[in-house]
C-alpha cells in the first residue's frame, strides 16, 4: 500500500550507512515513521531537519509496517533560524516534545495546525513561546488530559484566578489558593490568570518572562504526570535547555519549577 500526505520533520535517527529513519508529524495520519534512503545525500540532508515542511510518499507492504518515504521539500523553516538559538531552541524543544508525546499514527488535526501557527511564529520571531504553551495545553486536551482553567475549582467563579491544583488540574482564585499556595501551580495571565502587577518587566513578545516559566512549569507538570511517566519516559533535553532558558531571564523565580 501507499500514500501521500503532507508533514512536518520531527527527528531523524540513523539507520545504516546511508539511510535514516524519519518521524514526520503528518496532516492527515499523525506522527508517522518511515525509512529514507539516501539520507545523508546532498540533496536530502538539508530537507531531512525539525521543523522543515515535507512532501511523504509512504510505500509499505502492510500498513503496520516501517515503510520508505520519498521526501519531497516545501518550506525549509529550519535553515532560516540556524543564526538564532534562541528560536532554535524553542523548535527543537517543540519538535522533541511531540516526538515523544503524540501516539504513532494518529491523526490530530487540531494540534497538526497548531503546530503550523507556532512554526511559523518562530520564522517571523512573534510570541512563539507563549505559542509553545498554548500548545503544550492543546496536546493535553487532545489527549485526554485538559485543564480546566476556565472558574475556581473552589468557589465556581471566574474572577482573579492565580493558580492551578497540580492534582486535579483545575484552576485556583487568589483568596481560595493562600492556605495553599506552596502548594499549587502558578496560573499565568496569558492562560486565563489574573493580570500580573502593574510595572511588572515584559519580554520581547509582551509576555512576563515570569509568565513564560510559570507557563511551561504547568504544562510540563501535567505533561510529565499524565503523557510521560505512565511509559517511563523523561521529558525531552530540548524541552528543558529551552525552559532553563527563560528560568535564568530576569524577572523570573525558579520556585515555579519546584512541581
Amino acid at each position: 500500500m501507499d500514500w501521500h500526505d503532507q508533514g512536518i520533520v520531527l527527528a531523524i535517527r540513523l539507520h545504516g550507512e546511508s539511510s535514516a529513519i524519519a518521524e514526520v508529524l503528518t496532516a492527515s495520519r499523525g506522527r508517522h515513521p518511515g525509512l529514507v534512503r539516501g539520507a545523508h545525500s546532498r540533496r536530502l540532508s538539508p530537507v531531512l531537519q525539525p521543523g522543515n515542511e515535507v512532501e511523504v510518499h509512504w510505500r509499505g507492504r502492510l500498513e503496520e509496517h516501517l515503510g520508505t518515504y520519498q521526501v519531497e521539500p516545501v518550506r525549509q523553516r529550519a535553515a532560516l533560524l540556524l543564526d538564532d538559538s534562541r528560536r532554535l531552541s524553542g523548535l527543537a524543544a517543540l519538535c522533541a516534545l511531540a516526538e515523544v508525546a503524540l501516539p504513532e499514527r494518529e491523526p490530530h488535526d487540531a494540534l497538526y495546525r497548531g503546530f503550523q501557527v507556532v512554526l511559523d511564529a518562530l520564522v517571523a520571531d512573534g510570541p512563539w513561546a507563549a505559542l509553545i504553551v498554548r500548545w503544550e495545553v492543546q496536546l493535553l486536551q487532545e489527549l485526554g488530559f485538559g485543564l480546566d482553567l476556565s472558574v475556581c475549582a473552589v468557589t465556581g467563579l471566574a474572577d482573579d484566578l492565580t493558580h492551578v491544583s497540580p492534582r486535579t488540574g483545575r484552576a485556583v482564585s487568589r483568596a481560595a489558593a493562600l492556605p495553599y499556595e506552596g502548594r499549587l501551580l502558578p496560573l499565568p495571565a496569558f492562560l486565563g490568570g489574573a493580570a500580573p502587577a502593574e510595572g511588572a518587566p515584559t519580554g520581547e513578545d509582551g509576555v512576563p518572562p515570569g509568565d513564560i516559566a510559570a507557563g511551561f512549569a504547568l504544562t510540563g507538570h501535567f505533561i510529565m504526570r499524565h503523557l510521560l511517566e505512565p511509559r517511563r519516559l523523561k521529558m525531552p533535553p530540548a524541552r528543558s535547555r529551552l525552559v532553563s532558558r527563560f528560568l535564568a531571564q530576569p524577572g523570573t523565580s525558579g520556585s515555579v519549577f519546584s512541581s
